[in-house]
């Protein structure tokens, strides 16, 4: 049943609702906890060390996190194949000869195709930057308010993260009234209410994220 289920567009549009709607809610969640950075080192650093506590004594150093993080990947995973899958099951649906060489896709497809490509980029590069340190150079283990510092006080991870945050707005605005379709809530007199939410959410988030940056390079934060 599962996998009849997944093998329809229906159940790949489900699926890609509900892991989207997880993704925004540790989203939301996620933008909260870096405004923290605007209470000083003391305080970022504190909620950065409660991330790995929280449960404790029943669950064991980090296994929340750990948990949060392996659902995190399923739904990205998840999310990522069925638009795959849906996007070439549309490009194969479709005739074969058109008036005009290439068809013409909306605009709200194209911003969620690009726009999920280079969230993906984004989700990679951030992980190696601010988790593993990877491509941080200087990176100081357990001092993550000095290490969102650095970031931001350089030209390409202020681009980087500001171009990611833009495209994540505009995903989330057409993500979150796309997925309310799918999964029944929306309807003629809920459609401008659904919209309204979205739009809010898209500024919040990006508004949210974007402040981070602009405070390290305006000083606010240093």
């Amino acid at each position: 049943m599962a996998r009849t289920v997944w093998d329809s567009s229906v159940g790949k549009k489900t699926v890609m609702a509900v892991s989207g709607l997880i993704m925004l809610l540790y989203l939301v969640v996620h933008m909260i906890g870096n405004l923290k950075i605007f209470f000083g080192a003391d305080e970022f650093n504190h909620y950065a060390h409660w991330l790995r506590t929280v449960g404790e004594p029943f669950m064991h150093y980090e296994w929340t996190l750990w948990i949060i993080r392996v659902a995190l990947v399923v739904a990205v995973v998840a999310h990522a194949t069925s638009a795959y899958q849906l996007s070439r099951r549309d490009i194969r649906a479709r005739p074969s000869k058109y008036v005009h060489k290439k068809p013409r896709a909306s605009y709200a497809t194209r911003t969620m195709r690009w726009g999920g490509i280079i969230l993906g980029l984004f989700i990679v590069w951030h992980i190696l930057d601010l988790t593993t340190g990877t491509v941080h150079p200087g990176f100081q283990p357990g001092h993550p308010y000095q290490n969102v510092v650095d970031t931001f006080s350089t030209g390409y991870g202020n681009v980087i993260y500001i171009v990611a945050m833009l495209a994540l707005g505009l995903h989330v605005r057409h993500g979150f009234w796309s997925a309310a379709q799918t999964l029944g809530a929306g309807s003629r007199s809920r459609d401008r209410a659904l919209k309204a939410v979205a739009n809010v959410l898209a500024l919040l988030l990006t508004a949210g994220f974007i402040a981070v940056p602009v405070g390290v390079m305006t000083g606010v934060v240093s």
